[in-house]
């Protein structure tokens, strides 16, 4: 059996984003503990994610947030997908073109997402064009 030493690296510190534990807070319960898009209520498998990423000056505010499932919210943050200012879930093609799949993604394509009940609470349609415009590769 290894001993720690040969199983992990070098200690390293990290600069951890404040605000981010209450962004997920906020956002799952804004959401009601389910995913935008797929309606997914499995919460180990639900992420906050930022429109506008954190590193590209967005806010931990709930207008620039929405509850996906993991592996949405990761396509969201790569450009694969977005959702427009009128709350519809967009696939690109790039899906297809560079992976010769998607048919679970496609299937969700054009559909409405599903928002918070309040409209303060609700994705900002500027934020969302702030995404078509500099994240999604479609």
């Amino acid at each position: 059996m290894a001993d720690s030493q040969t199983r992990y690296g070098e200690p390293a510190l990290i600069r951890p984003r404040l605000g981010q534990g209450a962004f997920r807070v906020l956002v799952t319960d804004i959401y009601d503990r389910r995913c935008s898009v797929t309606r997914e209520r499995t919460l180990p498998a639900l992420e906050a994610a930022h429109i506008r990423p954190y590193s590209e000056g967005g806010a931990h505010e709930a207008r620039n947030g929405l509850l996906l499932r993991r592996d949405i919210h990761s396509l969201l943050d790569s450009g694969y997908v977005t959702v427009t200012p009128s709350h519809h879930f967009e696939v690109s093609s790039r899906i297809k073109e560079e992976f010769e799949n998607g048919r679970d993604y496609y299937a969700l394509h054009g559909r409405s997402i599903g928002v918070p009940t309040l409209i303060d609470h609700r994705p900002d349609p500027r934020v969302l064009s702030w995404h078509n415009e500099h994240c999604f590769r479609g």
